[in-house]
């Protein structure tokens, strides 16, 4: 005859298997979307002319979804997945022609990596058994999530937040910049009439047909929205954390590079080129600026010029300076500088041409040597120029990375054989992402073993997101007096 610790560990994987199977069904009994009216008149495969609206028929769909298998919500994942492959030109053009940022080749390689973000293969139930029992802790849905889009990359921002919140059962509203909003309802539309058809739920995501900032604070305060995910820069951050809701926020980041005298200048420079010049410098994971210790700063140089990168020499510098930021001070280049508009995300050719200059054909980066104060280093400037700061040491390095980085911990670069110094960079500035001996995107899973997500959420610490970051945890909790063996 079995023991009590003997049946409990014996039924508990059963007891596992079916309380998973249920789970979802179950979380439509959350209060947080009691609120929203079940009867609604649905817009046009998601998109809807208000907020009230786009809500409605998301809580509406988070019921069903909710209630799926992980089978069918792996369906409405890889319909995702299918859509950003099979219409990844179309839709890169789209973004392009729409928001004038990047470019076309990076921007289609982005709709391609969409596959690799993390769907229900991420979802886990955990148990725990003793003589008194068993305790399972679930994964629950939240509900309907508020999520706002950057400009810089809106479809594939989006296509990875859906892939994740639907996953975990969940439904979204998106609030896209208005420099991307057409797209995004284009390719907003484009999933949800595909999963409708398949899995007969409409409007698993929507948006608002005029996304604007007065839009996207009815989402924060909106009482069906249950959870509130921001992509994008300070001040959108701020305002989604006055709603009283908890806040998931991918925020600001100013990359440093190091580069100290034991790294591999040419596969330094090659890597730099790589993740810097990605969409001309876009990604919030980009590198920004380098600190190479003064030893080797000539070769790292060198080495950046025959892997491509074109150097400015100081006019150039100070001319795309004026072109690039806006400064308070009396004269030219003085006071504080605030970026402009004009030249973030534009090709090389375009900075070239703001500082004077003609570029070979095909030259991805721009580089040059600056201070360490120069607002290249010190602003997260999003264009295919990258300053370079000589320092006397590694640690001096570290210490003006530290700085320039300006604790936002996002995502920091060391290009290093001493992993002495490796450690030391890493702890002092703590980031939330930190790449040795390769380019920013292998953080990502793009040459790396990393995973991919486009909402990096440093400022609240969730880090890459993933199904789970958007779930509660639920305990479930079995006295060994209440099991039976069936």
């Amino acid at each position: 005859m079995l023991n009590r610790e003997q049946l409990v560990a014996e039924i508990s994987q059963e007891v596992i298997t079916r309380l998973q199977a249920h789970l979802a069904s179950r979380s439509h009994e959350d209060p947080a979307r009691s609120v929203v009216p079940a009867a609604i008149s649905p817009g046009k495969d998601g998109v809807f002319s208000t907020v009230d609206a786009a809500v409605a028929a998301a809580a509406e769909a988070q019921r069903k979804v909710a209630a799926l298998s992980l089978e069918d919500r792996a369906r409405m994942v890889n319909i995702i997945r299918r859509i950003c492959e099979d219409h990844k030109h179309e839709l890169a053009k789209r973004e392009l022609e729409e928001s004038g940022l990047g470019r076309l080749d990076h921007k289609i390689q982005k709709l391609e990596i969409v596959k690799n973000v993390l769907g229900v293969e991420a979802m886990r139930a955990e148990a725990r058994t003793d003589s008194s029992g068993l305790c399972l802790i679930e994964r629950a849905p939240w509900g309907v999530i508020g999520m706002v889009l950057p400009a810089t990359h809106t479809v594939p921002t989006m296509a990875s937040n859906a892939i994740n919140v639907l996953a975990a059962g969940n439904t979204a509203i998106f609030s896209p910049h208005p420099a991307g909003a057409k797209v995004a309802a284009y390719a907003l539309g484009l999933f949800n009439h595909e999963i409708a058809r398949e899995l007969k739920i409409a409007n698993v995501i929507t948006t608002v047909a005029e996304p604007s900032i007065r839009t996207a604070e009815e989402i924060f305060k909106h009482p069906g929205v249950a959870l509130i995910c921001v992509t994008g820069g300070p001040a959108v951050v701020r305002a989604a954390s006055k709603s009283g809701k908890r806040v998931i926020a991918a925020g600001p980041g100013n990359p440093p590079v190091v580069v100290d005298e034991t790294a591999d200048l040419p596969a330094a420079a090659a890597a730099i080129i790589q993740g810097a010049a990605f969409d001309n410098n876009l990604l919030c994971i980009g590198e920004k600026e380098i600190f190479v210790v003064a030893g080797v700063a000539d070769a790292l140089k060198s080495a950046m010029r025959r892997a491509g990168a074109f150097e400015l020499d100081a006019v150039g510098i100070q001319r795309l300076s004026e072109a690039a930021f806006q400064f308070d001070g009396p004269g030219k280049g003085c006071g504080r500088a605030h970026l402009k508009r004009d030249l973030v995300g534009k090709d090389v050719s375009v900075l070239a041409a703001a500082a004077g200059l003609r570029v070979p054909a095909g030259t991805d980066l721009l580089f040059g040597e600056t201070r360490e104060d120069h607002p290249f280093v010190q602003e997260e400037q999003m264009m295919p120029f990258v300053p370079v700061v000589r320092v006397p040491d590694v640690d001096a390095a570290i210490a003006a990375a530290f700085k320039a980085e300006h604790g936002y911990r996002h995502t920091a670069i060391m290009h290093s054989s001493n992993f002495e110094n490796v450690t030391k960079m890493a702890r002092v500035l703590n980031t939330t992402l930190f790449v040795h001996n390769a380019p920013c995107v292998a953080s990502l899973g793009t040459g790396g073993a990393g995973y991919l997500s486009f909402s990096i959420a440093t400022p609240t610490g969730e880090g890459i997101t993933t199904p789970l970051t958007f779930t509660r945890e639920r305990q479930l909790t079995l006295g060994s007096g209440g099991l039976r063996i069936i």
